[in-house]
């Protein structure tokens, strides 16, 4: 038996456009279930917000996304969580650097590391952390 760990993102309205933009860098089926679609509109200006989305590819990307209703408290804080994004080529994480960071405020740019041949940081245009490398064997 395994257990997959899936990074679950929350938006204000946001959640459909972030989860399209994730899908543009890399690639995958979009899945999006609107309160209209499941039938749990508490508000009719948020019926076509999204209730849950995911975006999944062949290549193993997993995201899932939500629009928090808006009679629930939401705060997107500053650092609530980072998405570790893990390439196995400098070429492959290199590539999806450049498509994340369109938008973004680059946090530690991408370049090698004493842990990793590239790392880098980045807040993309929705306010999502993430740390970017190619992995590497720990040789502590």
């Amino acid at each position: 038996m395994s257990v997959k760990s899936v990074t679950h993102m929350n938006f204000r309205g946001d959640a459909r456009a972030a989860l399209e933009f994730y899908r543009s860098v890399f690639g995958g089926d979009l899945a999006v279930v609107t309160y209209k679609d499941a039938g749990s509109v508490q508000d009719p200006a948020e019926a076509d917000q999204v209730m849950w989305g995911q975006v999944i590819a062949d290549n193993g990307f997993h995201v899932m996304a939500y629009d928090v209703p808006s009679q629930m408290p939401w705060d997107q804080g500053k650092n609530s969580f980072f998405v570790s994004l893990r390439g196995e080529s400098t070429e492959e994480v290199t590539a999806y650097w450049e498509r994340l960071s369109a938008g973004a405020t680059i946090v530690q740019p991408l370049a090698p590391a004493q842990w990793a041949p590239l790392y880098g940081m980045l807040k993309d245009r929705f306010g999502v952390v993430w740390v970017v490398d190619v992995a590497s064997e720990y040789n502590g």
